[in-house]
């Protein structure tokens, strides 16, 4: 199959740092190029992929200090794939709605993963708007504030299984990973371990927005003996951050669309404590790969459970249910169930139209 994947700029693929969107389309395309597809990757130029790669940037915008406005950026993307869209059998996108307008009309060769929470108020009117768009979730919970959308399925995503490998869990601290913003509640996370009398280190990135949250409600948290800030890391520093700690902690207060740390937890047989809302009932099996609490107190109390739970039992989940083949198979069914029905439709379509033609006549 002939396949594009168009992934937002602010981010390499992979990313050099943090980033979850670029890293799930980058494991996506490798591991789609090995099953033999023909792959554009549309995507900065600093990415590193096996696929065809198409880039209107030279680097990350999040990365490139001489951008200011990444939309252009975007833009350019997205009118280079217009003008090349009869080259692929499926157009996959992770661009939100920013490919709406130019290929609603081709919209039968295309698929967009929804990256993002959705409970925000400007979202249904554009969805509504362009409500022939396939549409693909990333969990089931982060559909629920628009359950009437054009929904094909529902794909978690994978990783693979190369990645990473068990760790012992013997590093003696709790893990916090991801950014640090009122929503990931890195505050909470130091009170769970102060509480529980145990290390806490943090590893995560600063967005512009999130800077003032940081330094007036984070920063001073910092100074106690038990948290280390350790800042943004790679994929080649994760595995040890992850695999050492004794559980990861994610205290989140949201409604989280997925949550890929959680599954990077897993991979390396590291268990999690993890607040219940959006994504995380779906992706934690409660008792065996974690625990799901809804308090700071519940969260303190799991502790010692989730330091008994089986890492090699978490890890063998992981492999079963988040592998990167999984999520490869799970979107090349949605590619052939979307391309099925926009050929139904165009022959529909054209049989309407010699109807019409004909009681013309």
């Amino acid at each position: 199959m002939r396949i594009a994947q168009v992934a937002p700029l602010y981010e390499s693929c992979p990313p050099q740092l943090y980033g979850g969107t670029e890293r799930v389309v980058s494991y996506l395309t490798e591991e789609l190029v090995r099953q033999g597809h023909e792959v554009t990757l549309f995507a900065s130029g600093d990415s590193k992929t096996r696929a065809r790669l198409q880039a209107p940037c030279a680097r990350a915008l999040r990365l490139d200090p001489q951008c200011k406005d990444p939309l252009p950026y975007h833009f350019i993307s997205l009118y280079r794939l217009a003008r090349a869209a009869d080259a692929f059998d499926i157009i996959h996108f992770h661009t939100d709605y920013l490919h709406f307008p130019l290929f609603a009309e081709d919209w039968g060769k295309t698929l967009t993963t929804l990256h993002g929470r959705l409970d925000l108020p400007d979202l249904p009117p554009i969805l509504r708007e362009f409500a022939m768009m396939p549409l693909v979730s990333i969990s089931n919970g982060q559909r629920a504030p628009m359950p009437w959308a054009n929904w094909y399925g529902t794909v978690y995503h994978g990783l693979p299984s190369s990645l990473y490998a068990g760790g012992c869990g013997d590093g003696g601290y709790l893990a916090f990973i991801g950014r640090i913003c009122p929503e990931k509640r890195p505050d909470w996370a130091i009170e769970i371990a102060r509480r529980a009398g145990l290390p806490l280190a943090i590893a995560a990135k600063v967005d512009k927005a999130d800077r003032t949250y940081y330094k007036t409600r984070i920063k001073p948290l910092l100074k106690d003996p038990l948290v280390e800030f350790i800042g943004e890391i790679c994929d080649r520093e994760k595995g040890a951050f992850l695999g050492d700690a004794m559980a990861l902690l994610f205290p989140i207060d949201w409604p989280e669309p997925f949550g890929l740390a959680l599954i990077e937890a897993m991979a390396n047989g590291t268990p999690v404590i993890a607040f219940g809302r959006g994504s995380v009932p779906e992706i934690v099996d409660h008792g065996v790969t974690g625990l799901i609490v809804d308090s700071v107190d519940e969260a303190v109390a799991a502790v010692p459970r989730a330091k008994a739970l089986d890492r090699v039992a978490i890890r063998r989940r992981f492999e079963e249910r988040f592998s990167v083949e999984r999520m490869a198979r799970d979107y090349l069914a949605l590619y052939n169930a979307v391309l099925r029905r926009g050929t139904v439709d165009a022959v529909l379509n054209s049989a309407a139209a010699a109807q019409a033609a004909a009681n013309a006549a």
